[in-house]
């Protein structure tokens, strides 16, 4: 059962909604998921997946014995709800939410501008 609103609900962060709307029950904004957890900003590299994107996240890694950091990089798997157009290269913000199949536990929430 889908829901309708008209406006987009609060989830309770200082992220930007989105334009538009979307009948998804998995949208944090137009649906019922709740989110949960730490915020997370990377890159979208790849949206073939049905209602999925792979979001690529750099981050550095401190190495005690040779007292310097190292470049990491990890990859998520992340709800993307219809009412954010995303494409390869866009900058997005990705929170945890509870799984919503075998990889996906992450929904998007907010794309930079």
């Amino acid at each position: 059962m889908a829901m309708k609103k008209e406006a987009a609900a609060n989830i309770g962060l200082d992220v930007e909604p989105p334009e538009g709307t979307c009948e998804d029950r998995n949208c944090p904004f137009h649906g019922e998921l709740p989110v949960r957890g730490t915020v997370l900003t990377g890159t979208v590299v790849a949206t073939k997946m049905q209602g999925t994107v792979a979001v690529k996240r750099e981050h550095l890694k401190y190495i005690p014995k040779y007292e310097r950091h190292e470049k990491r990089t990890s990859k998520y798997l992340a709800h993307a709800p219809p009412c954010m157009q995303m494409k390869t290269g866009d900058k997005v913000s990705i929170m945890e939410c509870r799984p919503l199949s075998k990889r996906v536990s992450y929904v998007v929430i907010e794309k930079k501008r």
